[in-house]
């Protein structure tokens, strides 16, 4: 069993408000990043919410996805990275891997989720490659959540996939390389 935990917790602070609501194409990033999980073939689906978690939790209250309040969300990604699998994995005990996927990442579409839960391997990672690297979206096989589980302070999953080069199965993302973490990002992203 697959489920994808969509990180959605910070705070944005470098765009100044929560990225998580601004619209594309009709819908918030948040909206488009649930909607491309519950499209794809992961079985379970869940987002990770802290700051403003009362205002985006609305956005998607009729979503059939589980939702989580990351109440160290402060910390970095790395909480909400725990909470999501330990969550998770409480919600569904069979859950086999988990994908991470960012809501900042507007062109990562049901496609590309659906290429990595297809490249799945037991004791392998299936990752995005855009700009010469790996990173999200990317599916974990459960032999990985111990690491998962033990990240710390604003680090993500990146060091997981640099410290296991041979078991990576990289899907070209080239995409992957547009997130929206300032307003000028926003911008050339709605021109």
């Amino acid at each position: 069993m697959t489920g994808i935990i969509i990180l959605a917790a910070g705070s944005s602070s470098r765009l100044g408000s929560p990225k998580q609501s601004l619209n594309y194409q009709g819908q918030t990033l948040l909206q488009r990043a649930v909607q491309t999980a519950l499209d794809s073939d992961a079985e379970i689906v869940a987002v990770i919410l802290g700051a403003n978690a009362e205002i985006l939790q609305n956005t998607i209250i009729d979503q059939p996805v589980y939702v989580f309040l990351n109440p160290d969300w402060g910390e970095g990604m790395a909480s909400s990275i725990r909470c999501g699998i330990s969550e998770l994995q409480r919600a569904a005990p069979h859950l086999t891997s988990a994908i991470l996927m960012l809501c900042d990442q507007p062109y990562a579409d049901t496609s590309l989720i659906n290429q990595l839960i297809q490249n799945a391997s037991p004791n392998k990672i299936v990752a995005s490659a855009y700009n010469g690297t790996v990173g999200a979206p990317a599916l974990f096989d459960s032999s990985f959540f111990p690491q998962l589980l033990s990240l710390t302070g604003h680090e993500g999953a990146k060091r997981i996939l640099l410290d296991h080069p041979d078991d990576v199965i990289s899907i070209p993302f080239p995409l992957g390389a547009i997130d929206i973490d300032t307003i000028d990002d926003y911008d050339r992203l709605n021109n």
